[in-house]
C-alpha cells in the first residue's frame, strides 16, 4: 500500500512539472530563433561589409553569388551547397557554426 502511495505521488509530481520543462525548452528555442533572425536582419543591412567575411569563410563563392545572396540566409545555404557539393544539412551546419562565431563578435 505504501509503495502505491509513493508511486502516485511521483506520478503527480511528474505530471505537474513536465509542462513547465516543455515550456522552458520551447521559449528558449524561440529566443534563439529570434536572435538569429535579428542577426540576419543586421547582416542584410550591412551586407556590403559582411560580404568580405562570407568570402573569407567560403572562398569558392563568386562575386555574383554574393550579389545574388543579398544577405539572405537561405540563399547563402543554397550557394554553399552548390559550390561545395554539400548536402543541405552540411551547408546548414556550416552556416550555423559561422553564425555562432559571428554572434560572439557582434
Amino acid at each position: 500500500m505504501r509503495s502505491f502511495s509513493l508511486a502516485a505521488i511521483c506520478l503527480a509530481a511528474v505530471s505537474v512539472t513536465m509542462p513547465v520543462v516543455v515550456q522552458a525548452q520551447t521559449s528558449g528555442q524561440t529566443t534563439i530563433q529570434g536572435d538569429v533572425k535579428t542577426m540576419w536582419e543586421k547582416i542584410k543591412g550591412s551586407w556590403t561589409q559582411t560580404k568580405g567575411a562570407v568570402k573569407e569563410q567560403w572562398g569558392k563563392l563568386t562575386d555574383d553569388d554574393l550579389i545574388a545572396i543579398e544577405g539572405r540566409r537561405d540563399q547563402l545555404v543554397g550557394k554553399i551547397q552548390t559550390r561545395y557539393g554539400l548536402s543541405h544539412a552540411e551547408a546548414e551546419a556550416q552556416v550555423s557554426a559561422w553564425e555562432k562565431r559571428r554572434a560572439g563578435s557582434m
